[in-house]
């Protein structure tokens, strides 16, 4: 009787243990998931034109952002490729720079280069090119490899990015007047943005829809009292101040006292030297913190995803953009 008594005790022990193992593994689990989607739940993504004059204006308890450059390229996901920009976006929230380019027959894709070699398997200009053409080719991924993924059009991505996303869409040789009509057309306001380079393109831009945000360059002084010349709120604008630290925080005072976000590149530096094997992943996490301690608000990163993790170790209390 003894034994058997000891058996049952032995017996619903082990059971015990067993069940409060697991129940420490799903914590565990679950907690590591709540780590991974905390930063994802506490964006609101903008549902306005207004909603992204706000979410792109400075507060000091604002939260950092990362600029995927070209969508957040990697092993397996071409830049420029809706599925890259998917795959980015389940790491956490991210505004996504884009590239757009003019077919032969004035359809509007997407790619960072004027030659189709070194992204895709074709060869030659995309201008030399008609839209169908395009069709037939797939794109390749970081390492060179060909993908199974095709050359997105501008409006499919624009129709793709309401709701989820903020684009950045570059020049490269679409005019400024055609990429703000695309977001016209699209109703796109909320959720795209045009890089402008020159005053007169900002002016422009701002004639055209006085709803649609802009990235204008601004690491000097001048180039802020060039802006102020023009008459444009401030708050239809975020500040790119420059690839290479350190960053003037003369400047990023002075645009941040303009309820202004400022954009710090790392493509150019940290990024640059982590891909070429120079510095591991923790002095190029590292890296990231010092610019945002340095007055950057968000980094356009050409590695978005390590980027996006890096960041989500931030924390900065009582966050305006959190739900």
């Amino acid at each position: 009787m003894k034994r058997e008594l000891n058996f049952e005790i032995k017996k619903i022990t082990a059971i015990s243990l067993f069940f409060l193992f697991l129940l420490l593994f799903q914590t565990t689990q679950a907690q590591q998931n709540q780590i991974i989607e905390k930063f994802k739940t506490k964006v609101d993504v903008p549902k306005s034109a207004n909603d992204l004059k706000k979410f792109l204006s400075y507060r000091s308890n604002n939260f950092p952002i990362v600029s995927a450059h070209r969508g957040g390229p990697m092993e397996g996901f071409p830049e420029n490729c809706i599925a890259t920009f998917e795959n980015t976006l389940k790491h956490g929230f991210a505004l996504l720079e884009i590239d757009p380019r003019y077919t032969k027959d004035s359809i509007i894709i997407l790619m960072h280069d004027q030659t189709l070699d070194r992204t895709t398997n074709g060869h030659g200009k995309v201008s030399d090119y008609t839209y169908a053409e395009i069709q037939k080719l797939f794109l390749k991924d970081i390492t060179g490899k060909v993908t199974t993924y095709k050359i997105p059009t501008l409006d499919e991505v624009l129709v793709w990015a309401k709701g989820k996303t903020i684009l950045v869409i570059d020049e490269k040789d679409v005019p400024i007047e055609d990429r703000v009509n695309k977001i016209k057309q699209h109703n796109a306001q909320a959720s795209a943005l045009v890089i402008a380079y020159k005053p007169e393109d900002i002016s422009l831009s701002y004639k055209l829809d006085k709803d649609i945000m802009m990235e204008i360059m601004m690491d000097k002084i001048e180039m802020a009292d060039t802006f102020e010349k023009l008459n444009i709120p401030w708050s239809n604008v975020v500040a790119f101040v420059g690839h290479n630290p350190p960053i003037s925080r003369n400047i990023t005072d002075l645009i941040h006292k303009k309820n202004v976000k400022c954009i710090v590149g790392s493509s150019r530096n940290i990024d640059k030297e982590f891909i070429q094997g120079k510095i591991d992943q923790q002095k190029l996490s590292n890296g990231y913190h010092q610019l945002i301690h340095s007055g950057a608000d968000i980094i356009e990163a050409d590695l978005g995803i390590i980027a996006i993790e890096s960041l989500n170790n931030i924390s900065k209390k009582g966050v305006s953009n959190a739900k």
